[in-house]
Order: structure tokens, then sequence, then C-alpha cells
């Protein structure tokens, strides 16, 4: 089983980067890739600029890794209640490469926030875009208060959100067949 993960920002801290790379430790014997936004960073997307120069490689890239996943693992994370400008991009430029990017593709969406509402914002935005890009969305997961909820030694603090986490895991790792450790 091949995952691809990655946190919706382009922050060398990015909480949803670490919460998307926690995730996948629950999937023991996955082939795990980690894609980071700054590897892919593009012009400011513009129907001008596609004109001119064309869909740029590392749009298709990133595209490729995408399509090359059995499970996608996306943390999202939330600016002024919406996409980061970085994942907004990157998403413009790979869905002008092909409009159903996350096609035949199985999600785990993931969102955090320092906030009380850990990132529902731009969950409820995904929750109804994706799809319309082709996206099987298995389950999805918002981590309120990152700082007071999660420990990167420990995982998610919290019993009640620990075990709401726990039981999604459980669900994705029986849709593909997966031993629950």
């Amino acid at each position: 089983m091949k995952i691809v993960a990655f946190g919706a920002s382009n922050s060398s801290r990015s909480i949803n980067k670490k919460f998307a790379v926690f995730t996948t430790s629950f999937f023991l014997g996955a082939d795990v890739s980690v894609l980071d936004l700054n590897d892919y960073e593009l012009p400011i997307y513009s129907s001008d600029r596609e004109k001119e120069f064309g869909i740029p490689d590392k749009a298709i890239l990133f595209c490729d890794q995408l399509q090359s996943a059995d499970l996608l693992i996306i943390s999202l994370a939330e600016h002024n209640g919406s996409y980061t400008a970085a994942f907004k991009n990157i998403f413009d430029w790979v869905s002008r490469h092909n409009g159903k990017c996350f096609e035949n593709k199985n999600l785990f969406l993931l969102s955090t926030s320092p906030g009380q509402r850990g990132g529902k914002g731009v969950m409820d935005t995904a929750l109804v875009r994706f799809p319309i890009h082709g996206a099987e969305i298995l389950e999805y997961f918002s981590l309120p208060k990152f700082g007071e909820n999660f420990n990167a030694e420990l995982g998610i603090i919290e019993e009640e959100l620990k075990e709401s986490f726990h039981t999604k895991v459980r669900k994705i790792k029986s849709h593909y067949g997966m031993e629950d450790h």
C-alpha cells in the first residue's frame, strides 16, 4: 500500500505536517512518502501565465505524486478560514493539469490549528471541494488546540479526541485489510 502524506502549508514548523506524519505511523508496512510543499513552489496561478508558459513541471510532478498513492493523508492548515496560499496555488495549478486530480483516490483528511476550531473552516471547504475533483473521503478529523492536545512523543493527549482519531484510523486500516496493531 502506498501512502502520500503532506501538511497543506509551506511553514517550516507546520503543525499540520507534524500531524500528517504522526498519522502515517499507524500504517505499519505501508510505503510512505511525505511531501513538502516547499519542494513544489510555483508562480501564482493565472490563466495568462498558463497560456504563455503552460503547466509548470513541479505542478505535474506533484500531481503524479498524488496519482501514485493508494491513500492520501492531507492535513489542512487554515489561513483566514480557508486553504493556505501555498496549498491553494498548487491546487489551482494541479487542477488545471488534471481537473480530477483526486480521481480514484482515497483520502484521510485532517486539520489542526492552535485554536478551538481545529481548522474547521478549511475542512468544511475541502469536504465539499475535493469530491468534485474525484476524491473519495474515507474519514476526516479535526484536532483543536494543537499545542494543548498533541505531544510529539505521546500523540493526541485528550482522551475523547484520541479515541475518535483511533476509531477513524481503524476504519481506514480495515478498508485496506490491514491489521490493527
